[in-house]
């Protein structure tokens, strides 16, 4: 860290951060990022719907995008923030920010781009397949495996859902009941009419060959040959960082089921919290990565807007005495 205090220290160097970054750098501000290095997509091979860098590995983005805002001076730091606190007193006011390893920072404004962790299901074998085989997300991964055989893996009431959806990319989708609850008569006459077939029982397992996922393992020791799993993981936002300044997570809702936890903004990014913005997946749950960086985008003009305000009132209190 080059300075003692910042303009804006952003927490998290996704797409998000890194766009907030480079909008606040541009603006002429004083910017730090630091981030853990562990971005939600890093086992993905490829970011897609990303226009004009579709099929982009994501670490290749993120370097692209790390030497675009450090071209116009932001600083990026590689460390974990373990908390953040308001300042108060007579001096001047922000943000004291403190990460793991004992560092800490000062900042006018804070911008938090965390992102989110996504707990899987408690299948063996999931974990070591996500964002390869096993996926979630059809506008992400859905090409990529079209026509090949796909599995859903029911864990929730969206499991149909699911089913219906990936059925766009392929004919040959079969839904496992696995641990969801009963289907009713009307959601088995839809999977029967678009071809989707249902099989009953728990998964055990996932069955793997020369490190390719082949099929699907019921507890019976029924093996039903797949290429892809899908499965809903649970989002939860990671939201350390803000809940140490008074933030809560909330749950978020699909069609009356929770997918998991976010913290609330209003559509510039700005928190409960004043001079305290989020962006991305820790406010966003089902953004994509170009949907995170538009967020971040949008977080930076309001930061710079603030500042700007503050500047002046001080420019001005500055004047009359």
């Amino acid at each position: 860290m080059k300075r003692q205090r910042y303009d804006v220290v952003i927490v998290g160097g996704g797409a998000a951060g890194l766009s907030g970054a480079l909008a606040l750098a541009r603006a002429r501000r004083s910017v730090l990022v630091i981030d853990a290095g562990e971005p939600r997509n890093a086992p993905a091979s490829h970011v897609h719907n990303y226009l004009g860098r579709e099929s982009t590995p994501p670490g290749e983005l993120l370097a692209i995008g790390r030497a675009e805002a450090a071209g116009y001076g932001a600083e990026i730091v590689e460390g974990r923030v373990a908390s953040a606190e308001r300042l108060s007193g007579d001096g001047e006011r922000g943000f004291r920010v403190v990460t793991e390893d004992g560092r800490s920072v000062e900042a006018r404004r804070l911008l938090v781009t965390t992102g989110l962790v996504d707990e899987l299901p408690p299948v063996p074998g999931l974990a070591e397949r996500w964002g390869r085989e096993v996926l979630h997300c059809p506008y992400c991964h859905g090409h990529e495996v079209a026509d090949r055989p796909i599995g859903v893996l029911a864990t929730g009431p969206l499991a149909v859902h699911q089913a219906l959806m990936w059925r766009q990319w392929s004919d040959d989708v079969t839904l496992f009941l696995h641990t969801a609850p009963a289907l009713s008569a009307a959601e088995y006459e839809e999977l029967a009419a678009r071809g989707v077939a249902v099989v009953d029982g728990e998964v055990a397992g996932l069955e793997v060959a020369d490190d390719r996922f082949t099929g699907v393992r019921l507890a019976s020791g029924r093996v039903v040959p797949r290429e892809a799993l899908v499965v809903q993981a649970r989002f939860a936002a990671r939201s350390a960082v803000l809940e140490s300044l008074g933030l809560k997570p909330v749950a978020q809702e699909m069609a009356g089921t929770v997918i998991g936890t976010y913290i609330p903004t209003d559509p510039t990014g700005a928190t409960e919290a004043p001079g305290v913005w989020a962006a991305g997946n820790v406010t966003r749950l089902t953004e994509q990565v170009i949907g995170a960086a538009a967020a971040g985008l949008m977080a930076a003009g309001a930061v710079n807007g603030d500042l700007i305000a503050e500047d002046t009132r001080l420019a001005v209190a500055a004047r009359r005495a």
